[in-house]
């Protein structure tokens, strides 16, 4: 028996997922319920997660950690609150995203893909975010940070340690 285990309204959702298609075909809710798992078990995806999404969609653990493991918005390790996805492609790169991301670090003393020692703030580097007209740019939560400066940069981590950044 798994101990993980969605709240029941969580599970409704997923259950309602798996009706949007055919028999059999039901791997297609994968990416909606790797969302719900991840937001649902403290923002990470560990084995056991995968195994649970697994077993409810019917399919080889394999299956959900090749997806889960492929896409950046899946976090494979715990995370801080507040996750920091700077973009580092060329549209970003020519506006300074570098700049951004070296800041980042010197200020938090992190690297890419840890986490302060507060467990506040995680640096992802992530590529393309789809907003190269506003760049530099970086995704914090579900909103995107445009058109970044290091004053910009600043502000946000200030905000974000006084709790003021909404994530959804």
């Amino acid at each position: 028996m798994n101990e993980i285990a969605f709240r029941p309204e969580v599970l409704q959702k997923v259950q309602l997922m798996k009706t949007r298609y055919p028999e059999g075909k039901q791997k297609s809710a994968l990416l909606p319920v790797l969302h719900l798992a991840q937001e649902e078990f403290g923002n990470w995806l560990d084995i056991p997660v995968m195994d649970y999404v697994a077993e409810l969609l019917e399919i080889k653990p394999i299956e959900v950690y090749e997806v889960a493991t492929f896409y950046t918005m899946f976090n494979m390790k715990p995370v801080g609150k507040y996750v920091l996805e700077v973009c580092q492609t060329g549209p970003c790169m020519l506006n300074g995203s570098d700049q951004i991301i070296t800041h980042i670090k010197n200020t938090l003393n992190i690297k890419n893909g840890e986490t302060t020692a507060d467990g506040m703030f995680t640096l992802k580097t992530a590529e393309c975010l789809g907003a190269c007209g506003y760049a530099p740019m970086m995704q914090l939560g579900k909103f995107y940070k445009e058109h970044l400066t290091i004053e910009k940069v600043d502000e946000i981590l200030q905000l974000c340690r006084e709790g003021k950044v909404a994530l959804n």
